[in-house]
Order: C-alpha cells, then sequence, then structure tokens
C-alpha cells in the first residue's frame, strides 16, 4: 500500500479496490459489506425505524480523547440513541485530500472500528471519494446511521418535571480548543466523545415517561434548552451552582471569554423527566461510568412563551438565549 493517498485511489479503478479491500474490507468486514454491493440489503423485519445522518470536519483531525473516526460512529450512534433508538447500521462516505499519509488513514479507520464494535452496530455500506490537494483538509466523514425504536411515550413535559444534564460541560470543545496551534493553550482536558446509548437505555427502562432526550452538542446545553422550550412552550428555569463543570474547563472558558453553556460535548444529553422518578433515574444513570455525575439541574416552571433563564452563583437571573453565530468552528 502507498504511502500516501493518491487521486488514483478514488478513480474506481485498481488503486480503489485496493483501497477498499486491504483496508475497509479488513477493517470492518462483516457478511454485507464483503458482497460489495452498491447498497446494503437489510433483511431483518423492525417494528419502527429511525433514520439520521451527519458530517464530520473537525479540525485537528487528532485531539485529546478522540479523533474524526471515533467522532463519526458515536456521534451517529448518539444521535440515534436520543431518539430511543437502539443503533443497528451505519454507512460510512469519506472525501479524503490528495496526499493524506495512509498511516493516519489507516489510524482513523481503526478507531471507527473500535467504536462500532464498543456500540454494536455494523457498518454495511459506504463510499470513498478523492479530491486534489488544498481542496479539502485531510477528510471528511459523512455518516448515516439506523436504529430501532425501543420505546415510545405519550407523555408531554409538565411543570415540576426536571431538567437532568448526564455530566459535566464543555469537555470537548476545550480538547479541540487545545488541539489548536492558533490558541496557544495546552491542557489535559480531554473530550468526552463517547456512546450515549448505554445510560439512556438504562434510563428508559425505568419509565417510558420521558418526552424530550437530545444530546448537547455544536452550542451545547444552551441551545438544547432553548429548543427544549420553544418545542412543548414552556418556560425552564435553571440552577447555575448545580452545572457540573470541570474547574480546568471553567478556569479556561473565564480565560477565554467562553460561556461553557454554549460550548459543545459529544457526550452529554439533557433529558426532561418526572420529578416523581427522578431518584430512580439518577440512581441508574450513577451506575454508568459515563453518566455518574448526572444531575438534575433545573425544572419546568409550567406553560409560556419559551423561555429559559437561570439563577446565577451570586443569586441573580439571567435569560439563557441561543448561541448567536460561530463560536467555535468545525468543533465536529
Amino acid at each position: 500500500m502507498e504511502s500516501k493517498i493518491t487521486l488514483g485511489h478514488g478513480s474506481g479503478g485498481i488503486l480503489t479496490e485496493r483501497l477498499i479491500k486491504d483496508l475497509f474490507i479488513k477493517e470492518f468486514g462483516n457478511a454485507e459489506l464483503n458482497k460489495l454491493n452498491d447498497s446494503a440489503l437489510i433483511k431483518e423485519k423492525f417494528n419502527r425505524l429511525v433514520f439520521t445522518t451527519d458530517s464530520f470536519v473537525v479540525s485537528p483531525l487528532f485531539f485529546p480523547g478522540g479523533d474524526i473516526g471515533k467522532l463519526a460512529i458515536y456521534g451517529t450512534v448518539n444521535d440515534l440513541s436520543v431518539m430511543k433508538a437502539k443503533p443497528l447500521y451505519i454507512s460510512l462516505a469519506f472525501i479524503i485530500e490528495e496526499g493524506l499519509q495512509f498511516s493516519k488513514l489507516k489510524k482513523i479507520v481503526q478507531s471507527i472500528k473500535k467504536a462500532a464494535k464498543e456500540s454494536n452496530v455494523k457498518i454495511v455500506t459506504g463510499d470513498t471519494k478523492v479530491v486534489e490537494k488544498g481542496k479539502a483538509d485531510g477528510i471528511f466523514i459523512t455518516s448515516s446511521g439506523i436504529g430501532e425504536v425501543i420505546i415510545e411515550t405519550n407523555y408531554k413535559p409538565k411543570k415540576g418535571d426536571l431538567i437532568l444534564l448526564s455530566g459535566s460541560i464543555a469537555d470537548h470543545a476545550l480538547a479541540i480548543i487545545s488541539a489548536r496551534d492558533d490558541f496557544k493553550i495546552k491542557t489535559n482536558i480531554k473530550s468526552d466523545c463517547c456512546s450515549l446509548y448505554k445510560p439512556i437505555s438504562s434510563m428508559i427502562k425505568v419509565t417510558s415517561d420521558i418526552p424530550f432526550i437530545r444530546d448537547a452538542t455544536r452550542g451545547g446545553i444552551a441551545m438544547v434548552l432553548n429548543e427544549l422550550a420553544e418545542k412543548f412552550n414552556i418556560d425552564i428555569e435553571i440552577d447555575e451552582i448545580k452545572i457540573p463543570i470541570k474547574k480546568q474547563v471553567s478556569s479556561f472558558c473565564d480565560l477565554l471569554g467562553f460561556d461553557p453553556l454554549t460550548l459543545a460535548n459529544e457526550g452529554k444529553f439533557i433529558a426532561v423527566i418526572p420529578a416523581n422518578k427522578a431518584q430512580n433515574i439518577l440512581n441508574v444513570l450513577k451506575n454508568n461510568s459515563i453518566s455518574k455525575h448526572a444531575v438534575a439541574i433545573g425544572k419546568i416552571k409550567g406553560r409560556g412563551r419559551g423561555v429559559v433563564s437561570i439563577k446565577t452563583r451570586i443569586g441573580g437571573e439571567r435569560i439563557i438565549s441561543k448561541p448567536h453565530g460561530e463560536i467555535l468552528p468545525r468543533i465536529c
């Protein structure tokens, strides 16, 4: 295998075939993918399916706690999981820049393989294109996923329901910042990039009365809380002192002038839970290392105009608005 990716690897000829068979099939191979058909034939019968797609352009490709490959799998798995679905199948499309070192591509592919295995999902179809040097930044990945709905609910958020956060915020964004040369800041903060399927599936076994779950990626928990408030026409109040945030993350946010509520996460979710089931839900979440710091950070005040407010550490109150503009480009 050549040391670098060339345009020939995307030509559809011998080099493409060699790349697919010697790398992708070798690492991802399964009965369906090995057929090398233009589409995957899924023979199993399912009740209700969830279908999602996402693109990943993170810079840099490798960062503390993860890389673009790990992000592509877990990001897609999490989009399915928050819909209360069991992730099953993944499709991957690679746009690779001419000149990318093969060793880097192999490392990304092996990371994908590991994340897919841990998530118990099959990569069943995909595509590869190569563009000229300077027309992409190493590699971009588009991932699509299919999952089967585990449980559904007719429960609607109501006054007194609690707002649950599964753990500390802004780790992923700070990990990306520390990996970028333009910030000249080094930390030991790692991305929280991980699969949320296990904590979410354990939570919905306690009760089906969980009307809203969403992973807090771009825009952070500020965006998710505003989406929740608008979706159900409710007012929400959260307590700043209850929001888990690592001391180093908080310090660097203060230094750089970032609001951690608006920064991206890749392994945290917000959920609405009934107050009378809250303790049972928190108990099961705390038994999982991914969600061991889960906490109720606020409550639904009732029907309203979709306003999200926060009680500050110093006793005041302010409105949490949607993030405006691009806070950190190419965060995922």
